[in-house]
Order: structure tokens, then sequence, then C-alpha cells
């Protein structure tokens, strides 16, 4: 099937990333958020992208007013009657993910695509609380979203081959590399990197060593860009403990257990930047 319009629910940071390439790539583009404080919130960050994107030669005034002519921002469903994808990007909560779908399948055709970006909840679930579940699949994109060229295509056991080719489609046509994933607990990418974090942090914990010679020496020794303490504090501490806690609920492997540093840590409030502290601390 054809896509033209796309609908994203949330403008949150994953949703207004998902809305500015999805419009970038000549998709006329709502985004749909609950009031029109938080609208103008997200609204306002891809602006500051874009303009940030123009300072540094990377974006041009022209792609910019692409982006922005092709986007609309809404705080109705109503708005979105006329899409052929939907793109969940809310808070990441079963409960309210269904009473979405329900008030978009109130409003949309019967054509509509539904795809969620939750990074670890069950996408046949989701989909078994719609009407079309032939017509749901997942497109987990990554933060942050205008930068990072994978996203996950996920079939859940529902989903048609051609809506998971629609999928697919649409992710390469926003110049995303797409990889096809199965419908189980952190798909690909959470699957083998969340059991990485949480060994650091229990390395940590016995005395193996501090947290910057842990990073450093996946850094130096590894070649990854970032050691696992860096990266724990720029994805959210509070976001990895949830993580690990629906895959472990699922696999009931000691791997994806949350190791006690990691509950406390987040029991405390030191959820990393976001919050200012935490395996470093950012608050100077």
């Amino acid at each position: 099937m054809a896509i033209k319009t796309v609908g994203v629910l949330g403008c949150g940071l994953m949703g207004a990333g998902i809305a500015q390439v999805s419009a970038a790539a000549g998709f006329k583009t709502y985004s749909l958020e609950v009031n029109e404080e938080v609208l103008k919130k997200g609204l306002g960050r891809i602006e500051k992208f874009l303009t940030g994107g123009i300072e540094k030669g990377k974006v041009t005034a022209e792609q910019k007013a692409t982006v922005l002519g092709n986007l609309t921002g809404t705080t109705k469903y109503a708005d979105l009657k006329d899409c052929d994808l939907i793109i969940e990007a809310i808070v990441e909560n079963v409960e309210i993910k269904k009473q979405a779908y329900a008030q978009l399948e109130a409003v949309i055709g019967p054509h509509c695509l539904i795809a969620s970006n939750t990074s670890s909840l069950c996408i046949t679930e989701l989909a078994a609380a719609t009407k079309r579940p032939d017509k749901v699949g997942g497109l987990h994109f990554f933060n942050p979203v205008p930068l990072m060229k994978l996203v996950e295509v996920v079939r859940a056991l529902s989903t048609s081959q051609e809506t998971f080719d629609a999928l697919y489609g649409f992710a390469k046509a926003i110049g995303k590399e797409p990889i096809a994933a199965p419908d189980r607990g952190g798909f690909i990418v959470n699957r083998l990197l969340v059991p990485y974090l949480l060994d650091a942090i229990r390395c940590h914990e016995e005395g193996l060593g501090t947290v910057e010679d842990i990073d450093n020496g996946m850094k130096l020794g590894c070649g990854y860009p970032m050691g696992p303490f860096t990266l724990l504090d720029f994805v959210g501490l509070d976001t990895t403990y949830y993580i690990a806690n629906i895959m472990f609920d699922e696999f009931r492997e000691s791997r994806f257990a949350p190791p006690p540093l990691l509950k406390r840590m987040v029991l405390a409030g030191h959820l990393g930047k976001k919050s200012g502290k935490g395996f470093y601390d950012y608050s100077k």
C-alpha cells in the first residue's frame, strides 16, 4: 500500500524526532499531543534542532522550511482521519497504549496501519487490542531519531506480510536502515545491549573496576563510541531498569535481572543526565 500521510502519537523526545524525519522525507505528517502546552514544547524541539542544524551547516533553510511545511500539530484525534500510517510513541504502558488505539480506531480508515515505537512491550498484545491486528506492527526508532540510522521493524504473530513490507518500505523512505526483528522482549538491539549494560553494573558492584576504568576499557579496548556507564546515563537508568524488568518477566533468565545497585539508584532518583546525576555527576 502507498503511505502518503503519517500521524505520530506523542511529541516527546522520540515522537518529535519521528515526526521530523517523516516530514523531512516529504510525508504529510500530523503530530498529536494531549494538550497545547506539551505540543508546543515538542514542536519547539523540532524547530530548535533544525535551527541548530542550519548554524552547523548540516541543514539548509530550504530543508527546514520543507519539514515545517509538511508538519501539522494537533490535539484532536479527528485530525488523523486521513492518515495511512500512525506511529505511536507515547508512554511505555500497555493499558495507556490500548486506550490510545481505541481512540484512533474511532476516526482512522480501515486501511490505516498502526506501528508502535515501543522498545520492549509485546507487539502481539498491542495488536490484539485492536480491530485490525493484521495491520499492526512495530517501528522501533533510536534516540536521537534524526541522527540514528537504525529502525527495527517488528512483526507480531498477527502482522500481515503486506503490513510488514509497507512498514519496512516506509523506514527506507525516510532514510533509515531497517532490520527485521521478531516480537520477543527487547527485539534484537536491547536483547543484546541490556545484558551488557547490566553486567557492567555487576562488574562494578563486585569491584572489577571504577566506572571510569570500565568505560575507558570498552571505549579504548573494543572501539565502542561510549562506555556502558556513559550510555546508561544517556539512556536513563530508569528506562534501563524498566526494560530489564520486562525482559526478565518474559525470559526468566538471570542475565536480564536488574542488579541491586541499579534498583537503588533509580529509587534515589539518580537517573542519569536527565536528573543531573547517575553514574556520573552532571550538576556542573
